[in-house]
């Protein structure tokens, strides 16, 4: 089985945590939440949801995962700014790993600089970022290209889930 981590800060959409989060466990993959801090209590923007980061980004590797998973929300904002974070996804995308973002996940790829000749989808008001940052941008429930699996928001889940799920 899969391990998978899954990148988290305060104020993420809970649902794009939720569900990807029950779902890869139900199908007997180790998840693993990982924060900029580890033993951390992280907030859903929505209040339905709360977590407890396991790992801190600063003690993990990317050779130990399989995939990562990047929810919406605010969490994405609060997470691109540290170099750990983005040295991660950009390992894990050089070693061909999957990498699953939904909603405003795809910003971490945008500071990372991973998006030049991909296609991709996102929530679609960051439309012009993911263009600007070289992306080509589709607005569709999920976008597979290569190991990226994107989405755009709550109601794309299904699909995101069974994209991702057929990856691990």
């Amino acid at each position: 089985m899969s391990k998978v981590a899954f990148l988290l800060a305060d104020q993420f959409e809970d649902s794009e945590m939720q569900v990807p989060y029950e779902e890869v466990k139900k199908a007997g993959h180790e998840a693993v939440i990982i924060g900029l801090l580890a033993g951390r209590k992280v907030q859903g923007k929505q209040g339905k949801a709360e977590y407890e980061t396991e790992m801190a980004i600063a003690d993990v590797k990317a050779s130990d995962f399989d995939a990562v998973v990047i929810p919406g929300g605010s969490s994405p904002e609060g997470l691109r700014g540290s170099k750990p974070i983005l040295d991660f996804v950009t390992e894990m995308n050089r070693a061909g790993k999957t990498i699953a973002a939904i909603c405003h996940g795809p910003q971490i790829l945008i500071s990372a600089g991973l998006l030049e000749g991909r296609t991709i989808t996102s929530f679609t008001p960051l439309k012009d970022d993911m263009t600007n940052a070289g992306a080509t941008f589709r607005d569709e429930e999920v976008v597979v290209d290569g190991n990226f699996v994107t989405s755009r928001t709550p109601k794309d889940e299904p699909a995101f889930v069974r994209e991702l799920l057929k990856k691990l």
